[in-house]
Order: C-alpha cells, then structure tokens, then sequence
C-alpha cells in the first residue's frame, strides 16, 4: 500500500461510468456546465469507445416512441412497460424518459449512426418499438460524441482505467467517490458537489450456463459488477425492484439475439415435438390476472410457458429460422430471380444481426455447420441478471419530474431533482436507475442527459464543496488496498498461490458466491424455484461470504479490481435475496417463482417492494411504497384475448 500514491480530484460534477447512460449524462452536462462555469468529470473502469452493455454493437435500437410521426404516445410507451412488469412501474419515470428518447436517436444519426431506412426514407421498425441499424460501432460513435463534448469544450475531463470502489461521504451528502487504477499505483479520491451513477447492473451473480473455457461468455456483459447497486446501497440510498431479476430466452450458448428473429422474421418458437407452446399452453395465462391477457404477453410469461415445456421434458426449444425465412421468400416465389435474390438478403440479415451484436454466436453457427435458412437453432433461458434498463427493473429510487406529478404523485415520487436517489447529491441513470425497465441504449443515453441536467441544477443551488474527513480516507485507502497486503503477506505459505488458509482468490470467492445463489435464490439448476425456507439459508450463507471477504487476496491490480467486482456483486445477491424474501408472491413466472407463494396477490403486492441499507446502525429496512399512476391505472383486456 505504501507505494500507492494518492491522487485527489475535485469537480462539481462527477460521471460514473462509462456506458450509454454515463455518455449521455456527458453530453447534457458538457452544455449546462458551460453555462454555469462548473467542471465535470467522467470516470470509467474501461475505456469509453467499448464501454458498457452495447460494447459489442447492437442491431437494433429497442426504444424509439416516433412521437412527431404520431404512431405513438408517450401514454402508449408507459401502458406497454406497465404492462410488461406486470403492473409494477413508475409511470413518471417511463413518461419522462419516452418524451426524450426520440430526440436521442435523432442525434445518434446525426453523429453518424446508420439507421436503417426504406425506400421511403420512413425508418425501418423491427417491431413496434424498435429501430434496426448497423450497430457494430454503436457505441464507438456515441462514445466520440461524449468524449468531445467534455474535452472540447474545456469544462470535462476523463479517466478511464479507474475502478470506483465506493461512495465518500459527507454526512447525509454523497462527496464523491473513492477508488484506484488499474494499471498504475495510484489510489483515487474524487471530491464533488453531486455524483451521477451509471456504473451498469450485474452479471455473474448467479452461477451462468457457461462453464469452462466459456464461463465469461454471458448474455448481458460480465464486467457488469453490481458496481452501480453497492455504491448506492453503501451510500444509504433506498433502493426498488431488487426482487425483479431478468432472464433473457436468447440462442443457446453463445447467447446471440432473438428480438430480430422474432419481430423483424416474424419466427416462431416450438418445443422438441413442433409444438407451440405460446399456443398450447395459453390457457396458463389466465392464472396471472389483467396482465395475461395483454398484448404482447409479457416477457416473463412467454419464457415461463416455455420453461413448462422443459420442465416436461418437451425440450430443447428451438427458434424456426428455417421455417420463417422461407415464409418471407415465399411471396417472390413466381419469379425465380426474385427469390434467389430474396433469400440470399434473408441469409445475409440473419447473420448480420448476430455480427452486429453478438460475433460469438456467428462464430458458433459456423463452427457447427449452421445454415439458418435449412435449420432450426436452440434457444433457452438464461441465468439471471440485475438490470434497470432493459426488461428487469432493480435500481436505486429516485426522484421524478416535478411536471408530470399529480397531487396524489408528488408526496412520493418527487423530492426536489429528477433522477436524484434518496440521498442528497446522488444522481442515478441507466441501470442505476430503479423501476423505470425498457430504456434499453437509447432510454438510458436519454436518462442520462435527464439526470445530468438536474444534476448541475443541484450544484448551482448547493455550490459547495462537501467536507471530507482525512483519517477516514486514509482508513478506507488501507481497507481497499488490504487483498494486495494479504496476498503478499501469505502467497509463500502454499505451492498454489490459488489454493491457501489464509486467503481465498476472487475466482474461488465467485464461485461460492454462485453457487449460493444458483441452489437458494432460484438460478438455473433449480429452474429458477425458490422458497422462504431456502432464502433463509441464502442470508446464512451470504453472511458467512461476507466475513470471508475480509480475507480477500489480490496478486496484482487486475485481481484487486476482481476482489472487489465480487464485493459488490456479494452486496447486491444480499440485496436481491431480502427483497424476493418481503414479496409474499410469485409475480413474475418466468424470472423467479416462489413454491411457497406461487400466485400473484394483486391486493396485497401491487407495491413496490423497497429496502435500505443503514451504514451507521448496518441493518436493513423493508417498506413498501404505493403504485400511483399519471395515467389510467389497469391494462385493459383485449375484446379478443390473443397470444
């Protein structure tokens, strides 16, 4: 530690993160820091060119509400997420983020995003919501956008390689973060006078499908540590949503997309035997109240009847690539040309949109002599992830817009700026953000700018810098720095540096961590079941993890920023067991289901379930806080009910 040198920075505003809501959050404050003379400072663990959930591209942007087209409304956007959840949703956080997004995506293509467009110039929609693109250097242009707007300007500066551990304190104010860089020896202090969060959500909690050589290989990005969660679980910031995990249903092993195949190819699912279990199991539906019944099924649904048919040995399920493409050739059938030409398009977007998003999955249709249009491909469900932004909703609670609060709103989802967590100063965006689910790339770069716009509204109304106790930092910087003091202080006590009493590896800490939460908390080897019972022993054995990680072992500054990935991942799995643990009922079939509470209880739970980690007394608080709505309140029943 002695060889640490301590480096400390002080902004007014400082950017966690590096993904698509940190670079939106840039931009916005880039222009509103210029009016005001305030500085902002972005602080990434990666590098921001490949940085966060879209690192590898996308094909699709997933929100686009069209709004000047008049397709839609933004009432509209908020009914379909409400209804997705399960009627768990903040309406005003949705609102607010669907009435910016379009102007987002509108500055995408102006930074030179290809949008797909027909022959029209009209874009070209993969489904309602959706927008397809040539996404493979998505990120690389929103990320030049970012680092312009900060750099050029001379109000920003940015660190990149620098892992934030934690929050700093000043009393019941967040002060800034805390954390060291991966390549050098150097520990930082970032002093500021607000802190926007957009560090990502979490992946590896659970134990993946992968193993191996493969173990890495995940469907969201696996450098997403629950670094966003712990630092504002650490912080005291009252958190939502931590029951609602996300599994996606993607092509099996390599985790390649399915939204194209489903939306754009009009593909369907069927089980080993051909059978449609979207159409055979139906009547499973009806169990789930209003919201099996709206259109289109919610997502938890349409995996948990596919997971009835594994359960029944009815498996593998398989997308009918095959079978659609030649669907959509079809109609050129009469003119030979025509459909040779026809389906060669069909091949070539089949295999872009995996070489857009997810290469792995080309690389494994090669490696297997797959040819989508003569073969059907697996497709199953994942492990479990912990997301705000796309169909999970597990996030820090934050404040709304005061504009779009009604009278029964504002006593409960507005206190002040938007997007600021329950902790004073404290500004969350992306997966950071709770309870506010679909933003996906485009939402969160659009939360972003949100949260950032209030952010220096905060500062210019609370322009001083927060105090920070010395010895505190000194003590934090040993606690932090403690896994390389450990290894070197015991490496020689054994043959394998991996295997030692006196310490556990990272690797080996994941692996515990994993295994807890695959037998007790529902994951894959327990087809996503749990119980009271068994979420009882999870806390036991958590508890026991948590004091173990005190023996944490860092060979070098890679491992370090691995020991503490596994930290915070530790405080979120905690986070997530208490919160499935409260909630008395099985709404979400499909992400989870609780054998001891399998239905839902709309009159007891259409709550939110919300917990906070006190740092001065260390316990947790379990509260419940009312759905309110700025819009109408229920889905509505289709006049034909329809699959």
């Amino acid at each position: 530690m002695a060889d640490f040198e301590t480096v400390v920075v002080e902004t007014d505003l400082l950017i966690l993160g590096g993904g698509m809501a940190a670079c939106g959050a840039a931009v916005e404050a880039a222009y509103w820091a210029m009016q005001n003379g305030l500085k902002v400072t972005l602080v990434d663990k990666a590098a921001v060119d490949r940085s966060g959930a879209v690192a590898m591209g996308l094909s699709a942007i997933n929100q686009y509400v069209g709004l000047k087209d008049g397709a839609n409304t933004v009432k509209d956007y908020v009914d379909y997420v409400r209804n997705d959840l399960m009627g768990i949703t903040r309406e005003d956080l949705v609102a607010n983020i669907a009435r910016h997004v379009d102007s987002t995506v509108h500055l995408f293509e102006k930074w030179g995003l290809p949008i797909w467009k027909d022959e029209n110039g009209n874009y070209v929609h993969e489904g309602r919501w959706q927008l397809m693109i040539n996404g493979e250097s998505y990120k690389v242009v929103v990320a030049e956008a970012a680092k312009n707007a900060l750099l050029q300007s001379g109000v920003g500066q940015i660190f990149e390689r620098v892992f934030i551990v934690g929050p700093l304190m000043d009393g019941e104010r967040c002060a800034g973060a805390v954390g060291f860089s991966v390549r050098e020896n150097k520990f930082y202090i970032f002093k500021s006078k607000a802190t926007l969060v957009a560090m990502g959500g979490a992946v590896h909690v659970f134990k993946p499908r992968s193993s191996g050589e493969g173990m890495g290989r995940a469907w969201y990005p696996p450098w997403n540590s629950g670094s966003s969660a712990y630092f504002t679980i650490k912080a005291g910031a009252e958190m939502t949503c931590q029951e609602v995990r996300f599994i996606p249903v993607r092509f099996k092993d390599a985790y390649g997309p399915v939204g194209a195949w489903f939306l754009l190819f009009k593909s369907r699912a069927t089980n080993s035997q051909g059978g449609n279990y979207m159409i055979e199991r139906k009547d499973e539906l009806d169990k789930w109240g209003p919201y099996g019944r709206v259109k289109p099924v919610p997502a938890n649904l349409r995996n948990y009847l596919g997971m009835l048919d594994v359960m029944e040995g009815k498996g593998p399920i398989y997308m009918r690539t095959e079978e659609a493409i030649q669907q959509i050739a079809e109609t050129y059938k009469g003119d030979e040309k025509a459909y040779k030409k026809k389906m060669k398009e069909l091949e070539s977007e089949a295999w872009e949109d995996f070489l857009d998003m997810t290469i792995s999955q080309a690389l494994l249709w090669a490696s297997t002599n797959v040819q989508p249009e003569e073969q059907s491909s697996e497709i199953a469900a994942a492990e479990p992830y912990f997301i705000g932004s796309h169909s999970g909703a597990s996030g820090a609670w934050v404040s709304g817009p005061e504009d779009l609060q009604t009278d029964e709103t504002r006593s409960e989802y507005f206190w002040g700026y938007a997007h600021m967590s329950t902790v004073k100063g404290l500004f969350c965006a992306g997966d950071a953000s709770g309870a506010s689910s679909h933003k996906f790339s485009s939402g969160s770069h659009a939360e972003g700018r949100i949260a950032a716009k209030a952010a220096i509204k905060f500062i210019v109304d609370n322009n001083t810098m927060p105090a920070l106790d010395p010895v505190a930092l000194e003590a934090l910087k040993a606690e932090i720095l403690k896994p390389l003091d450990t290894y070197e202080q015991h490496k020689n006590a054994t043959t394998d540096p991996e295997i030692n009493p006196n310490y556990i590896k990272p690797r080996m800490f994941m692996f515990r961590l994993q295994k807890i939460m695959d037998e007790y908390a529902g994951g894959i080897t327990a087809q996503f079941t749990t119980n009271e019972a068994l979420l009882k022993k999870a806390l036991d054995l958590l508890a026991f993890l948590k004091e173990d990680s005190a023996k944490l072992a860092a060979a070098n500054h890679h491992e370090l920023m691995r020991c503490w990935e596994n930290v915070h991942r530790m405080w979120q799995a905690e986070a997530h067991v208490r919160t499935i643990l409260f909630r008395e009922e099985t709404r979400w079939p499909g992400y989870y289901y609780r054998a001891d509470k399998p239905k839902i209880d709309e009159e007891k739970w259409h709550v939110f379930a919300n917990c906070r980690f006190d740092p001065q007394s260390t316990t947790w608080e379990m509260k419940a806080r009312p759905i309110l709505h700025i819009f109408a309140s229920q889905p509505k029943e289709p006049a034909l009910a329809s699959v």
